[in-house]
């Protein structure tokens, strides 16, 4: 007797608990078929003072070797007074600390590749056309060996 195969469903509005079931089952996929992951969630927040309210920040995980930042905001009233610069800073510390390689990211034409190309990032892929129109940028940034190490101990 064969088993049915399970329906396919496109879902508008997906819960938290379907992208978890199909996280669940690519990293116990990944896990016996590759190495370990070494999966660490990263976030580094930015809180307003007053009312302890996230307001920005960077969001990412470490995994593989990487860091990767998924979403990188400063709040309009702390552009140009290096608060980006300290986060990305901020994440390349706990690369070090967590031993990965580099960072990486993506940014779309009309957002930052500029700010991230002055804190040493280089481009190493670009997808183009997306949106269409523009461009979206595939950024990355080694980590020194030697400051690796001594982050370490190694």
């Amino acid at each position: 007797m064969s088993q049915s195969l399970p329906e396919i469903v496109v879902n508008e509005t997906p819960a938290p608990a379907d992208r978890e079931a199909i996280l669940n089952a690519l990293v116990s996929y990944n896990d016996s078929n590759g190495p370990p992951s070494g999966f660490q969630p990263l976030a580094i927040l930015l809180r307003d003072p007053n009312t302890g309210e996230t307001v920005g920040g960077l969001w990412g995980k470490t995994s593989y070797d990487w860091v990767f930042i998924e979403l990188l905001v400063v709040p309009d009233q702390c552009r140009g007074q290096n608060v980006g610069t300290l986060l990305l800073r901020k994440a390349e510390e706990i690369g070090r600390e967590r031993n990965c390689v580099g960072l990486w990211l993506d940014t779309f034409e009309f957002q930052a590749r500029g700010f991230y190309e002055k804190n040493g990032f280089e481009l190493f892929g670009t997808l183009d056309d997306h949106p269409r129109g523009s461009n979206r940028y595939f950024m990355r940034k080694l980590l020194d060996l030697k400051e690796r190490a001594s982050s370490t101990g190694l």
